[in-house]
C-alpha cells in the first residue's frame, strides 16, 4: 500500500515530506557527500519520515548517484526524485529510483506569468501541455507521481486549476502547491487549497502537499494553515535550510502538530525522539549551526535562567514547559563521563545521544575522546556530541590539519606554523597575519592555494568554563560557490584552522557537483 492510498483513508493522517537532501543542500554552502546522504537517510528512516526526497537526479551524477544507493538501502519511507517536465529529466528520475521499494518521481513546471514569461518563455497553452505530457510519460516509471506548480502562490487562480486538472487527469497521485518565493500569508494559502480542492474535478481522489519557503518567517505557519485548507502531505526540511531563508522546519512542523492536537487533529508517524539527532546530523554535515534559540533544537530551547522561571519549574515543569526535552531526543547536559570511562560506558553514552556507530568509528571516537578527556576538567554530554559531530563533518575530507603552532601576543606579528595532509601527502607553511586567527588563514593559504573569500567567521563555547570547546564556523565563497565547514577544539585556534580546511573541502566538493551539465532545480 502506497503513503498516498493509507492517507487516502484516513484523511487526518498529515504525510512529512523531508526535502533535506534536495532543497536543503540548495543551501548556499550546504553541500552533503553521498556518504553523507545515506546516513541521512537511514536517520529519517529510523525517524518515520513518510517520503524522503534524496536528490535531483539529472542534476549531476553526484544527484543521481545519492537517490539510486538511498533507494536501495531504504525499504519503509518512499523515496523520491525530483525532474523537471522534460522527457530526459523524467527517464533520468525513473532510473534512479527504478530499485526503490517505494519510489516517486517529482516532477515540476511553472504556472506563475512572471515565470512563464521569464523563465520558461512560454505561453500558458504551452505549459499546460507539458503538464499533461510529463506527468504521462513519469507514470511509465512509477505508479506513485507528485506534480507540483512552482509559483502556484503567485499563479492566476483559473489557470492553476486547469493545470491541477490536467495533472490529476494524466495520472498524478499528489499535487503540490508550493509557495516558492515566500509570498503568501497563512489564511491566503489555507483559502488557495480549499479553492482547489473545491473546483478542480477527481480533487477528492488525491493528495495535496505544502511546499513553504520561509522569506517572511511564515513557512511554519503557512504550512499548518495548508493542512487546515486540505492538504495532507508537508515538504518540510531538517532545521528549515533550504533556498534563501530556506523551507518549513520539519522539526517544528511535527511538534506544532503533536503538542496542538487540540485545535490541529492531525497526526504524522513521525518518532520525535529522533528529532535531535537528526537536527545535530544536519548541522555537523552542513556546517550550519544551529541558533540557540531555534524553537525545538535549538540549545536553549529547554533552557531556564529567570529566576521566576526556574522556579516555576522546580514546582512543576508544566509552568514554562510545553512538551518534555525527551519528546524530542533533547537530554540535560550532565557530568557523567571522564578519562577513567570505559570504552562500553562511552558507546551506551553514544547510544543514548543518539549516535550508532561502526567499530571503526568507535574506536576512531573513542581515541578522541581520550584525548579530549586529558585537556578538560569535566567533559560534558554536549562535549560528546560536538566531538562526534566533529568526527562526522572531516571524517572523509582530502585536506586534514595536522599541525599548528601560533605566536600570538601583544607584540606583533603574529604567525602560524602549519602542516596539512593532502591526501595524505604532507605540506607545510608559514604565515604572518593582522592577528592569529588572520594568521592561521594566511598559512592555509600558502599551503593548499586558492582564491576563496572569508565571508563569516563564528565562534562559540560549547560549554561554560575556560576550558571550553571552542565550535568555530567559517564560510568561503569563490567564482559564487558558497561553502560552509566547521569544528570543535578546546583550542580556538586549533578548531578555526579545522573549520576552514573542513569549508575549504566542501568547496571542493561543490565545485565538482557543478561541474559542466549541472542544473538548477525549481522550487
Amino acid at each position: 500500500m502506497s503513503v498516498t492510498d493509507s492517507a487516502a483513508e484516513k484523511r487526518d493522517r498529515v504525510i512529512i515530506f523531508d526535502t533535506t537532501m534536495r532543497d536543503g543542500e540548495q543551501s548556499p554552502g550546504a553541500s552533503m557527500s553521498l556518504e553523507e546522504k545515506l546516513e541521512l537517510a537511514k536517520i529519517l528512516e529510523e525517524m518515520k519520515v513518510d517520503v524522503i526526497e534524496a536528490g535531483f537526479p539529472i542534476a549531476s551524477n553526484g544527484d543521481f548517484e545519492a537517490v539510486r544507493q538511498i533507494s536501495e538501502i531504504v525499504t519503509e519511507s518512499v523515496v523520491c526524485g525530483l525532474a523537471r517536465a522534460g522527457q530526459a529529466d523524467i527517464e533520468r528520475c525513473g532510473e534512479a529510483i527504478k530499485k526503490a521499494k517505494r519510489g516517486r518521481i517529482h516532477t515540476f513546471i511553472s504556472t506563475s506569468p512572471v515565470h512563464m514569461k521569464w523563465k520558461l518563455q512560454m505561453e500558458p497553452e504551452q505549459v499546460l501541455e507539458m503538464v499533461t505530457r510529463s506527468v504521462s510519460h513519469a507514470r511509465n516509471w512509477t505508479d506513485d507521481v507528485e506534480w507540483s506548480a512552482e509559483d502556484a502562490t503567485r499563479t492566476e487562480r483559473d489557470f492553476l486549476l486547469r493545470c491541477v486538472e490536467a495533472a490529476i487527469k494524466a495520472g498524478a497521485t499528489t499535487i503540490n502547491l508550493p509557495d516558492t518565493v515566500g509570498y503568501s500569508y497563512p489564511s491566503e494559502y489555507a483559502d488557495l487549497f480549499r479553492d482547489v480542492i473545491a473546483n478542480v474535478p477527481g480533487a477528492d481522489g488525491v493528495i495535496f502537499s505544502t511546499h513553504c519557503h520561509n522569506d517572511l518567517g511564515l513557512a511554519v505557519a503557512n504550512s499548518i494553515a495548508g493542512v487546515q485548507g486540505g492538504a495532507r502531505q508537508i515538504e518540510c526540511a531538517v532545521n528549515g535550510i533550504g533556498e534563501r531563508a530556506g523551507n518549513a522546519a520539519l522539526e517544528e512542523i511535527v511538534m506544532a502538530l503533536k503538542v496542538r492536537g487540540d485545535k490541529l487533529p492531525f497526526e504524522t508517524g513521525v518518532d520525535t525522539q529522533h528529532i535531535t539527532r537528526a537536527s545535530r546530523y544536519v548541522s555537523a554535515i552542513t556546517g550550519f549551526p544551529v541558533q540557540f534559540n531555534k524553537a525545538i533544537v535549538g540549545k536553549n530551547a529547554f533552557a531556564h535562567e529567570s529566576g521566576i522561571h526556574q522556579d516555576g519549574m522546580l514546582k512543576n515543569a508544566e509552568t514554562y514547559e510545553i512538551m518534555k526535552p525527551e519528546d524530542v531526543g533533547q537530554i540535560e547536559s550532565n557530568l557523567v563521563m571522564g578519562k577513567h570511562s570505559g570504552r562500553h560506558a562511552f558507546r551506551e553514552k553514544l547510544k543514548e545521544l543518539g549516535y550508532e556507530l561502526g567499530q571503526n568509528a568507535l574506536n576512531e571516537a573513542f581515541q578522541r575522546f581520550k584525548d579530549l578527556a586529558d585537556k578538560k576538567k569535566h567533559v560534558f554530554d554536549d562535549d560528546i556530541v560536538a566531538l562526534v559531530d566533529d568526527a562526522l563533518a572531516s571524517g572523509a575530507d582530502r585536506i586534514q590539519v595536522k599541525h599548528l603552532r601560533v605566536i600570538a601576543g601583544t607584540e606583533g606579528p603574529q604567525e602560524a606554523f602549519l602542516t596539512v595532509t593532502i591526501d595524505g601527502e604532507e605540506k607545510s607553511a608559514n604565515a604572518t597575519g593582522d592577528g592569529p586567527v588572520d594568521a592561521v588563514f594566511n598559512a592555509i593559504g600558502a599551503a593548499v592555494p586558492h582564491e576563496a573569500i572569508l565571508r563569516l567567521f563564528q565562534v562559540h563555547a560549547v560549554t561554560e568554563g575556560t576550558d571550553a570547546q571552542a565550535q568555530v564556523s567559517v564560510r568561503l565563497e569563490e567564482d559564487g560557490r558558497i561553502a560552509t565547514g566547521q569544528a570543535a577544539d578546546t583550542d580556538t585556534l586549533t578548531a578555526s584552522a579545522k573549520a576552514y580546511v573542513n569549508a575549504l573541502n566542501n568547496l571542493q566538493a561543490r565545485k565538482e557537483k557543478s561541474a559542466p551539465g549541472k542544473v538548477a532545480s525549481g522550487f
